[in-house]
């Protein structure tokens, strides 16, 4: 018989060649398509014929990689890197989602498993029990990217360090009334660490400060529907957890006549490339996403060619001074 494509699945089941690949790669298929799908793979033995390739080779020049969320600006310069490196050393990457859920992102790393990928690397939302207990039983390497544990193989921006020059920043500018609009901590980095570090510059080197916690999700949409609940608060400044989430708050604050920074500064984490034409333009601290996404690609490779050799995992963290946060100077009480 000869080899067996996915066109020939996809003719065999008459559905169209995208949802063959969709079912392979873990993606949505119909209930009804799905069996099919699978009913013709197992009569044709497609996928035996990949993992015996697999077998006999091995290896796939396939590296899973797994993300939060499709729409994100961060996650896109992560991907950047990581495809940037993979290129060229000739791997192709396999990508899912796991929209935000850990147990989709369990889901994912077994099923990229399944497909034969070399190694994974996966830009968590937080490394669970779950997640040390896959990374034992499965026999590639697998990375995991934003957020620290010792028990797995990691990499991390400084997010702690982060909030806490963010802080320094806000109190050379006498700021001692602060709203911190932040994510759930169930995102260790930018739940707490990112958060953390802020709290602490004040309780360390400030007497006579509040600041207060609302908390929002990443979307710019959720940030704008916080903006009624930040303002009851009567702060001098808001610092965001992202610049998507600054960019909610300044909207919101705009279309309710509250000039920035002149009544309310406000800053955000990220150095994402829209801040810096934003009227005003955003204080930002800009990490360099792209350079976590290629060291994680060069660590994934390393460890898949049995080189416990690592790259140096040092990502700059760079304060952007925008427009958006004011001196109040003498005229804070």
């Amino acid at each position: 018989m000869n080899k067996v494509t996915i066109q020939d699945i996809a003719d065999m089941c008459q559905v169209s060649k995208s949802s063959v690949s969709r079912y392979l790669n873990g993606g949505y298929v119909s209930k009804e398509n799905k069996e099919k799908i699978k009913n013709a793979i197992e009569k044709t033995g497609f996928q035996s014929n990949f993992f015996a390739k697999r077998l006999k080779t091995k290896n796939s020049n396939l590296i899973g990689v797994i993300i939060p969320r499709i729409d994100s600006i961060t996650v896109s310069k992560v991907l950047n890197g990581i495809n940037n490196i993979c290129e060229k050393n000739n791997y192709t990457i396999l990508m899912q989602s796991s929209n935000l859920d850990l147990k989709k992102e369990v889901d994912c790393i077994n099923s990229l498993y399944n497909q034969g990928v070399d190694g994974i690397i996966v830009y968590t939302l937080g490394i669970t029990n779950e997640h040390i207990k896959l990374c034992n039983n499965i026999k590639i390497p697998i990375m995991f990217l934003n957020q620290k544990n010792e028990n797995v193989n990691y990499i991390c921006i400084d997010d702690y360090k982060a909030g806490y020059i963010m802080a320094e920043h806000f109190y050379k500018h006498n700021h001692k009334n602060i709203v911190f609009l932040g994510v759930s901590e169930q995102d260790k980095s930018v739940g707490i660490e990112r958060k953390q570090g802020f709290y602490d510059f004040y309780k360390n080197n400030v007497s006579n400060y509040k600041i207060d916690f609302v908390e929002t999700d990443f979307s710019f949409k959720s940030a704008y529907n916080k903006g009624q609940a930040v303002l009851n608060l009567n702060p001098t400044a808001v610092v965001c957890a992202t610049d998507n989430i600054c960019l909610g708050i300044m909207l919101y604050f705009n279309e309710k006549g509250i000039k920035i920074p002149n009544e309310i500064s406000v800053a955000g984490f990220g150095g994402y490339e829209v801040s810096s034409v934003m009227k005003p333009s955003i204080t930002t601290i800009r990490f360099d996403y792209e350079l976590l996404g290629k060291i994680s690609a060069k660590n994934i490779l390393n460890l898949i060619k049995n080189n416990n050799e690592k790259e140096d995992v040092n990502i700059p963290l760079k304060l952007i001074l925008g427009e958006s946060i004011k001196d109040i100077g003498g005229n804070y009480e």
